[in-house]
């Protein structure tokens, strides 16, 4: 009785190292704003109810509690790892929100961000709030969550993961996030440019007129409205890709 519990708390903290990991970070899940007792609660579900499935590539219990510990580790090690490329994806809001907000003359308007723990430009918070609640909208997070199952699948249990891959798929992750930012940024960065050469012509037409304070109003105004009509495309970019990476390990 006493070998069969301690071999199902074992089973029970193996799976919960990974999956408490993941879902301290995951989009969605990993939020600042939510407590973290209540994180760790669902991660503690979620781990009971993954539990019979995954019983069977368990490896078996060491008789040393250090070997149980590096155990335990490499399986919080590989869950923050997802974790962290899952949550590059929302640093795309952030690019996205403060080169709109340079182009659009609203970069000094700030605000506190959530998802980042500090304050941000306003559009970034706009975005972030938004596709955090598409993400629950279009049932993208049971995509995120059969990820985290499929993680185990991709990494087994108790092996290592080569540290040289791994920051490969970091780093393209990270490239991946940027390009995405600018990417639904294009449409401001085509009007600031277009804006902004003109402003530079008029200034030479007219050199006595404060010609950027008055073209202010009219650049927000823009700005704001070219941001309305890219927004679903904005969102369908941004959607797709964090779709894709939840896709990798099926």
């Amino acid at each position: 009785m006493i070998a069969d519990l301690s071999t199902l708390v074992f089973a029970g903290a193996l799976i919960f190292a990974r999956l408490g990991a993941i879902l301290m970070l995951l989009p969605g899940f990993g939020e600042g704003s939510i407590p973290p007792r209540i994180r760790l609660s669902f991660a503690l579900l979620f781990a009971l109810a993954l539990g019979p499935m995954l019983a069977s590539e368990l490896p078996p219990q060491p008789e040393q509690p250090m070997a149980i510990a590096g155990l335990i580790m490499v399986e919080v090690i590989i869950g923050l790892m997802i974790g962290a490329v899952a949550r590059m994806f929302m640093m795309a809001s952030s690019v996205a929100g403060q080169v709109i907000g340079q182009q659009s003359g609203l970069a000094m308007a700030q605000f506190f961000d959530p998802s980042q723990g500090q304050q941000g430009a306003l559009l970034s918070t706009f975005l972030n709030l938004t596709f955090i609640l598409l993400l629950f909208v279009t049932n993208v997070h049971h995509l995120l969550l059969q990820a985290a199952q499929g993680s185990y699948m991709l990494f087994p249990i108790g092996e290592m993961p080569m540290v040289e891959d791994a920051v490969q798929w970091a780093l393209q992750a990270f490239i991946d996030a940027f390009r995405i930012g600018v990417q639904m940024a294009s449409p401001l960065i085509v009007f600031g440019l277009v804006f902004y050469f003109g402003l530079g012509i008029l200034s030479r037409l007219m050199p006595q007129a404060q010609i950027f304070f008055i073209a202010m109003p009219s650049n927000i105004m823009a700005g704001m409205f070219i941001f309305a009509i890219a927004l679903g495309s904005i969102a369908t970019l941004w959607l797709s890709r964090i779709e894709q990476f939840a896709v990798e390990f099926r």
